[in-house]
């Protein structure tokens, strides 16, 4: 095998490279003082735990690997499932009806497999804590890249608050009497105590948080089933056999062209933390075999939770429901269609159960929240995009200073006391989704455009471990569909689903995020005086993670001895 077949990294004509000063940096660092930590220390349980480790900064490598696969896997098929399938759902539902609702949701959906699958051949060929906006930097545009990396903070630091008000609510739906103020501060608590066990306790909180929905989800689409069939308790609603009779009536559409537009942002916020199995492989210890399994489970999240879970809510809640969020002008406690299944079914306690989960998913997105926002925000200050400050990272292995920085978000939160409830939820949910797409976008171009530098090297796409599903046109189709997303996101700005032409502010609630971006971009170019990266500059080389192509080939020998039933297992699965 030559050294190019090994994916050894080939001498190349410098002038042909970026300035490495506009690249991120990615030579290893020292993990030795870690392993040499106590318990207490490595588990930030004392004071000791917050001094700071003493790592090269700079090389986006000093956050320990601890993450196994067992908690890649769950991250991939639940770890960001939050207030916006649960929740946000309901005024999709209404907005656009049930037909709408299911129809988005799943172009969404192919969006996001086709963005999982890039991003997974781009962590396994360059793994780099917050690799996100790198990827941007490196492959499209370091102005680009600059836009991206503070997009992708400023997103998490706004869905924190966010997810935080879903639970003050949703708390509400057992006692109103008490303060909303109560379970945010609660809540919120709850995340900083998680936060300080670094990026174990993320991983840890994620896997079992996952597994949970992942229980209560399987349990929700056996009863939605039966409940359709017509075995509901006599007296209620699904008594009887019911089948499509709500797309008939009141009807598959709501809203015409205009409600189906408006369900794109309520998908794309639902999604959003799909990518963040791939920012979690930079802290795992062996990316290479972890990382693939768990970008394919996305997949089964996708069919399992979104379409099929949407599916059946749209059979059983009709999108003229008074108690869905939209349909009401204030929050009301009854507003996730998951928990009106239970509590039309007459199933006592169903719809407790039902609330607990979204309670458990908004936290766990909570924590996701500040684990994704913290690692993009050190990567940015390591290469020079954000103050040095935030370069920090503690014995515990926690980016201390950007945890804190994410966390200070959270109080935002408390408007929701001072402000109409659906308001703030509509500002942060419409933020928050847009800034999402942008992120894919730029993991899609990252890749095609990866792909085109590669071949330009001389190196074939034999000599990449791990490949995308659909390859280059699987991203363009990823691309092509998040600049759809946006027009038609465009058009509901300015035609809302209720008719006539949107105001101003209207307008900017729903398109804040376009030119939240633009403002990042321009900064980045002012700062960095960069400009679109030409392909013979794009540098494949440095960095790029040595494969044991050994154990590579002979898994792959042992994979095609398989019968024809096991490889398609292990395809689709492993």
């Amino acid at each position: 095998m030559s050294d190019i077949e090994k994916g050894s990294a080939g001498s190349h004509d410098k002038e042909t490279r970026v300035d490495a000063a506009t690249l991120p940096a990615y030579e290893a660092g020292s993990v030795a003082e870690a392993q040499q930590e106590d318990f207490m220390t490595r588990n930030g349980l004392n004071l000791a735990s917050f001094k700071p480790r003493r790592f090269h900064t700079g090389d986006g490598t000093e956050i320990e690997h601890t993450m196994k696969s067992r908690h890649l896997h769950m991250i991939a098929i639940g770890g960001s499932i939050g207030a916006g399938f649960f929740v946000g759902s309901g005024k999709a539902l209404h907005n656009g009806g049930p037909a709408s609702l299911l129809i988005d949701f799943a172009i969404i959906g192919v969006m996001m497999f086709n963005v999982v699958y890039a991003l997974g051949e781009l962590a396994v060929m360059f793994p780099v804590t917050g690799g996100f906006y790198t990827y941007s930097t490196r492959f499209i545009d370091p102005s680009w890249g600059f836009a991206m990396g503070w997009n992708y903070v400023f997103q998490w630091a706004i869905v924190l608050p966010l997810e935080l008000t879903v639970c003050g609510f949703t708390v509400g739906y057992w006692n109103q009497d008490i303060s909303v103020a109560v379970w945010i501060t609660i809540f919120l608590v709850a995340i900083i105590i998680i936060n300080v066990f670094g990026t174990l306790g993320y991983a840890e909180e994620e896997f079992w948080a996952s597994s949970f929905k992942l229980g209560a989800t399987i349990v929700f689409l056996i009863i939605c089933l039966v409940m359709v069939l017509g075995g509901g308790p006599k007296g209620s609603r699904y008594d009887h056999y019911t089948g499509a009779a709500l797309w008939y009536s009141p009807g598959a559409f709501a809203n015409g062209f205009r409600g189906f537009c408006s369900c794109f942002v309520t998908a794309a916020f639902a999604f959003s933390g799909t990518e963040l199995v791939g920012l979690a492989a930079a802290e795992a210890k062996n990316p290479v075999k972890s990382l693939p399994g768990a970008i394919k489970q996305v997949f089964w999240r996708i069919t399992l939770f979104y379409i099929l879970g949407l599916f059946f809510v749209g059979l059983l809640i009709p999108y003229d429901d008074e108690n869905l969020l939209g349909a009401n002008p204030f929050i009301n406690v009854n507003a996730s269609p998951f928990v009106l299944v239970g509590k039309y079914a007459n199933l006592t306690g169903f719809d407790s159960f039902m609330n607990v989960v979204i309670l458990v998913s908004v936290l766990s997105l909570g924590v996701s929240c500040v684990y994704g926002g913290s690692r993009t925000l050190t990567a940015l200050a390591q290469q020079g995009y954000a103050p040095k400050i935030f370069t920090y990272v503690d014995r515990s292995n926690r980016p201390l200073f950007s945890v804190l920085a994410i966390i200070a978000f959270g109080p935002l939160a408390y408007v929701n006391l001072a402000a109409a409830g659906p308001t703030v939820f509509d500002w942060l949910l419409s933020l928050s989704g847009l800034a999402a797409l942008f992120t894919w976008g730029s993991i899609c171009l990252s890749h095609i455009r990866f792909r085109k530098a590669w071949a330009l090297k001389g190196h074939s796409v034999e000599e990449i471990p791990f490949r995308a599903a659909g390859g280059v046109w699987g991203s363009w189709l990823g691309l092509v569909l998040v600049v759809l997303v946006l027009i038609a996101q465009f058009y509901v700005a300015i035609c809302p689903p209720g008719g006539g032409f949107n105001t101003v502010e209207g307008f900017f609630v729903q398109y804040l995020a376009l030119p939240v971006v633009i403002v990042f971009w321009i900064g980045g170019f002012i700062w960095k005086r960069t400009s679109w990266l030409r392909v013979d500059q794009i540098d494949v080389d440095t960095g790029r993670r040595e494969h044991d192509w050994e154990s590579i080939n002979a898994y792959q020998a042992e994979l095609a001895a398989m019968p024809a039933w096991k490889r398609w297992f292990h395809k689709l699965f492993v």
